[in-house]
């Protein structure tokens, strides 16, 4: 078993650095969604009245459709190798890149502050431990994670699968088979509002995980099947959170749960007194593994941005500074927040999803519809490439489709636009960034001829084949 700390960030991996396999993204992003954090997102039907059924329905189709982003762009990490926003320089540029960094950067760090309320909020109330402590060992072990970075990660994930698996199926099938009893019956009802919030939040969700979704798949071997890699990361992320959703939205309207880990704690112990700790803990494991994730690729952002601005190189100690940080801003972050924990989740998932869907709706569409998986790797790591500094199609699409969400904003209690409003409130914003920025991206990109950039991608080709074999393992270029 290896121990060494990974020594990589956003450079290239050669061929003969790749040792995962694809069997094993499935249960890494089925444990990626496989805590008490999935269970809360259940809660949000049912605080605006949805039934559980309805909130279930909404959970599931939300979950396929957020799921379906994460999976494709899973498939680009072992065909390039690179980490996900590293290859969004194509699209964006060697620079322009980092606009859309803001936002994935807040993604990572807003995940890991609504993860340390919940849990500090919960262990508080089923245990009665001090919110602080809990929030600081957690960010140590998850900054821990990070450090030692993929290797571990898909490790850790692994164990905490196996550990996780025979509760959570136990604790189900007791209340399948009323061993659970329900003791807060509220029916609920239906809207189109609170259906399409639910479907949203969940779609969210998934939706969160693209921009990272590379970074662990990038160690597959290059001949790995692309459909095989889709199918795998689909399963393993929709599964689990289809699962988890739907238990969260029993909770919440058969026990009137309002807190993922104290409805985890109260409905363990109803079926056996003690079982709801250990589930506690074990969800609470699992959930501080997937912080590691988090700041892991926090860290390849913040790594990618400075990267871009500064052409420093990806060296073991700007790694080791950059985890450190995001670890500080979450735990800050942290401490300063006192609105309630559910209203901090579903504006936080809101915010992401509107900042994301323009982002992966212009990488999936330059790659799998303009440039076909084509790329010239050495020219992503240079500002003089042929993806120039700033990629003009990218960024328009990108702004475009943000500003055309703005009129369809629905964040309660802040800012609902006029058209949401014509709406009655009915959050589509998302979709309409979604299609928008495609559009717009695909539309620019009619002129465009893979042909023009074919000599730098066989020059590409070629030196990354000279340094993939172990004969040479030169860095090929500055990061690359």
């Amino acid at each position: 078993m290896r121990v060494a700390i990974e020594h990589k960030s956003i450079d290239y991996v050669a061929e003969h650095e790749r040792h995962g396999r694809v069997i094993d993204q499935a249960p890494f992003w089925f444990l990626g969604n496989f805590h008490f954090f999935t269970i809360a997102i259940g809660f949000v039907g049912p605080t605006m009245g949805l039934s559980f059924g309805y909130t279930a329905l909404a959970g599931a189709l939300g979950i396929l459709f957020g799921t379906i982003f994460v999976a494709f762009h899973a498939s680009q990490g072992a065909e390039l190798g690179l980490p996900q926003m590293i290859q969004s320089r194509a699209q964006f540029g060697y620079r322009g890149v980092v606009v859309v960094l803001i936002g994935t950067l807040f993604t990572f760090v807003g995940f890991n502050v609504a993860d340390s309320v919940l849990m500090a909020h919960g262990l508080n109330g089923i245990l009665g431990w001090n919110e602080i402590a809990v929030i600081m060992v957690a960010a140590v072990m998850a900054t821990a994670i990070a450090i030692y970075g993929h290797d571990w990660l898909h490790r850790i994930f692994r164990w905490c699968f196996w550990l996780c698996l025979p509760l959570y199926t136990g604790l189900t099938l007791a209340i399948y088979t009323g061993h659970v009893p329900a003791t807060h019956f509220v029916p609920g009802g239906f809207s189109w509002v609170a259906l399409v919030a639910q479907f949203s939040a969940s779609a969210a969700y998934n939706i969160t995980y693209a921009p990272s979704v590379s970074d662990y798949s990038r160690y597959l071997p290059r001949t790995s099947r692309p459909l095989h890699i889709i199918a795998a990361v689909f399963l393993g992320a929709s599964s689990a959170a289809i699962w988890l959703i739907s238990l969260g939205a029993w909770l919440a309207t058969r026990i009137g749960a309002s807190d993922g880990l104290v409805a985890l704690h109260d409905a363990g112990n109803a079926l056996i007194p003690g079982f709801g700790v250990v589930m506690s803990l074990a969800s609470v494991v699992a959930l501080v593994a997937t912080m590691g994730l988090n700041a892991y690729s926090g860290m390849l952002t913040i790594l990618t941005a400075a990267n871009s601005l500064f052409d420093t190189r990806p060296t073991p100690r700007l790694r080791m500074i950059a985890i450190l940080a995001i670890a500080a801003s979450w735990v800050a972050l942290t401490f300063a927040i006192t609105t309630n924990a559910i209203a901090l989740l579903f504006a936080t998932l809101t915010i992401m999803l509107y900042l994301l869907v323009p982002w992966t709706s212009v990488n999936l569409v330059d790659y799998f519809f303009v440039r076909r998986g084509r790329y010239a790797i050495t020219h992503l790591f240079r500002p003089d490439g042929i993806y120039r500094a700033w990629g003009r199609r990218g960024l328009i699409a990108y702004v475009v489709g943000f500003l055309a969400t703005l009129p369809f904003f629905v964040l309660p209690d802040v800012y609902t636009g006029p058209a949401a409003r014509l709406l009655n409130g009915v959050d589509v914003g998302w979709l309409v960034g979604l299609v928008v920025s495609g559009g717009v991206y695909f539309a620019l990109s009619r002129g465009f001829k893979i042909a023009a950039e074919s000599g730098a991608i066989q020059e590409s080709d070629r030196y990354l084949n000279r340094v993939g074999t172990k004969r040479d393992r030169r860095e090929p270029c500055n990061g690359c």
